[in-house]
């Protein structure tokens, strides 16, 4: 390891130990200690170009122990991608581009958000899925068009994190070669040595999974972690597991190897001791000599090479197969809209009652020739959710080609790999669970909102509908749970239109995920359903009065029902209009105009009607109105006596509206 390296790496230490103590806010464990492993990588083992940083055949390089920021920001600070030090020096300030965490889509250079541990695993092996997906579909002899490598880089905490273990499962499996974990293996955590909670053979476990598994003894040593690397990119069988020994907070005598390097400043008078020990030329904060800036400048001219090299490849590339040249630009340019709205075809059902969680399937298997690259699955509920892409076939170790993704009973996991299929670019994907797992889904969901990618989310067995299999099965605040999360678009249809426009919509986000929520049970086609789903809110059915007597707004199987209940108050001389709401969200952003006509001021006189918890209804029923909807969990029968039990009758529902009018 020469002296060049040696000072390379230790300015990557500097300036994050600097980061976090002008910020008085940070953690400079992970940094100082991982700091040749992420150098190794990025300066000798990854093909990256600061110059283009979202070129196709890049390397992906995630830090899953996103907390370790500072060291990523070096990176991205020395290695070009146009961080400047007053960046560095806003570390954790309003509106820098260097928040306490990595953000995908606000610094340059940053692959994903990281911020819960082990997420970035996931997003990982997800990367390494869609790698090795497109390579299928677009390599041919002599044109590697596709070939990269996902590096990630995480910790203690990541691998005791649930989701890892998920993730890497799943990435044994399918064999996923050019997938290169490394594991920053220092053996503290918050609350002191991991003994005290976490004493397990990492890498018998990653073995056991089926990985390959090499150890770095000295994790300064960079020479060492690059044989590992490379040793890591000649097995072509398996994904690989570099345990990379190492001590937080390397470099500052008084808290290395302690749990006090974790998560706080060093302070000034440590930072300067590590400086001498060093032997840096100054104490000075944010100093960097003028050679190493240099050093790193000639290293990524290196990187520039690799990917003028691939240009050229790809002119003659383009000039063989003009037609999977224009097939590449389909999929990796951004889907704007697909030419179906006006498509008649597109929107045909047989009239007669199906369950939404069918008619999704219909969508899907219509959607998949007009998007070659959508790419999904289930947690092992394929036949139930009705995901599968028929003559598509099974992604797997044996056929990359395929389109079909079986992510086992790993919800988890299942949505963290989406959102790696996604950031990768180049594939549109797709995951689905019973609604009430909805649960496991949710923080990587989350991360989907954050990250703006429009990744679909299909939740069947929505409502006390699921009948027989009992509480534990029926959702219930599940939906009030996805409606409150920002930027994440919830789609309840009712019947087949609904069902064709909730996908479509999905189809063509370019900016936010889309959940479809859909019946286990049949529900009929309604008269009246209409495109105008794809606002979110509209007028099923209305009265015939200019102002009606009441309102009744409802979603999904619902819906049926305030349709009947509409029939019977007419009976008696109430007249009411009906609202299907199969989306608040999409709703909520239109037009105050186009709001106002749907649910008119002037009509205070609204219920609103949905199984599952009322929680969220209050801003449309107002004061004046009521909610009929699930005062508690459900219960185990057959689902019409469920729904009769909690109040879901047209008798209920007319009763309700007669006592507030």
């Amino acid at each position: 390891m020469n002296r060049i390296d040696v000072d390379a790496v230790n300015a990557l230490r500097v300036l994050a130990a600097d980061e976090v103590q002008k910020a008085n806010s940070g953690h400079p464990g992970l940094p100082l200690g991982a700091a040749p492993a992420a150098y190794a990588v990025w300066a000798y083992e990854m093909k990256h170009n600061p110059k283009n940083y979202r070129w196709e055949n890049r390397d992906r390089f995630i830090l899953s122990g996103g907390h370790g920021s500072a060291l990523l920001y070096a990176l991205l600070h020395l290695f070009g991608y146009g961080l400047t030090k007053n960046d560095l020096e806003n570390f954790r300030q309003l509106d820098s581009l260097t928040p306490g965490h990595p953000e995908y889509g606000h610094t340059v250079g940053v692959e994903a958000t990281t911020g819960p541990l082990g997420a970035g695993m996931g997003m990982a092996v997800g990367m390494a899925i869609a790698e090795a997906h497109l390579s299928a579909v677009f390599n041919r002899p002599g044109y590697d068009v596709v070939d990269h490598y996902t590096f990630v880089l995480g910790g203690d905490g990541c691998l005791m994190e649930g989701i890892s273990s998920e993730a890497f499962s799943l990435a044994g499996t399918l064999k996923l070669s050019k997938l290169i974990v490394l594991y920053d293996s220092n053996r503290i955590s918050i609350e002191g040595s991991t003994d005290i909670a976490f004493t397990e053979d990492v890498g018998k476990r990653m073995e056991a999974f089926g990985f390959q598994v090499l150890t770095v003894e000295d994790g300064n040593d960079v020479d060492a972690i690059r044989q590992a690397i490379q040793q890591a990119k000649a097995d072509k069988e398996r994904p690989s597991f570099i345990v990379v020994k190492t001590q937080i907070g390397q470099g500052c005598p008084a808290k290395q190897g302690t749990a006090a390097a974790h998560g706080e400043p060093l302070g000034e008078q440590n930072i300067q001791e590590m400086k001498k020990g060093f032997d840096w030329p100054s104490v000075e904060p944010f100093f960097v000599p003028e050679e190493i800036y240099a050093h790193y400048q000639t290293l990524t001219a290196d990187s520039a090479a690799e990917e003028a090299r691939w240009n050229e490849m790809m002119e003659a590339y383009k000039n063989e197969f003009p037609e999977l040249k224009a097939k590449w630009e389909t999929y990796h340019y951004p889907l704007q809209a697909i030419n179906t709205y006006n498509d008649d075809s597109y929107w045909e059902f047989e009239d007669k009652p199906q369950a939404t969680r069918n008619l999704s399937g219909v969508m899907i298997n219509r959607l998949k020739d007009i998007l070659p690259n959508l790419i999904g699955g289930a947690a092992d509920l394929a036949p139930s959710t009705k995901t599968y892409m028929k003559g598509e076939g099974d992604f797997s170790s044996t056929n990359r080609a395929g389109r079909n993704l079986h992510f086992g009973v790993r919800e988890l996991a299942m949505a963290a790999i989406a959102n790696g299929i996604a950031l990768h670019g180049g594939l549109r994907p797709y995951v689905s669970t019973f609604f009430v797992f909805s649960d496991y889904v949710k923080p990587m969901a989350r991360l989907s909102a954050l990250m703006k990618l429009p990744v679909t989310y299909v939740f069947t067995h929505d409502s006390i509908g699921v009948g027989e299999d009992g509480p534990t099965h029926e959702p219930i605040e599940q939906l009030a749970m996805l409606r409150a999360m920002p930027n994440f678009n919830v789609f309840r249809p009712a019947d087949a239109t609904e069902t064709a426009a909730a996908w479509y919509y999905a189809a063509t986000a370019t900016s936010a995920p889309t959940a479809l929520v859909l019946s286990r049970q049949n529900l009929p086609q309604l008269k009246g359903a209409s495109r105008l789903t794809l606002r979110g809110g509209y007028i099923l059915q209305d009265s015939e009065k200019e102002v009606p007597d009441a309102i009744l707004i409802a979603t999904g199987s619902e819906v049926q029902l305030a349709v009947a209940a509409k029939a019977a108050l007419a009976e008696e001389g109430i007249d009411v209009r009906v609202v299907s709401m199969p989306s608040m969200d999409v709703f909520d952003r239109q037009v105050k105009e186009y709001q106002e006509k749907v649910l008119p001021n002037a009509v205070r006189k609204r219920v609103a009607i949905e199984a599952l918890s009322g929680f969220g209804w209050g801003k449309y029923v107002g004061l004046d109105g009521k909610v009929v909807a699930m005062p508690g969990f459900g219960a185990s029968a057959p689902a019409n006596l469920i729904f009769e039990k909690f109040g879901f009758t047209v008798d209920n529902v007319v009763a309700t509206v007669k006592s507030i009018l």
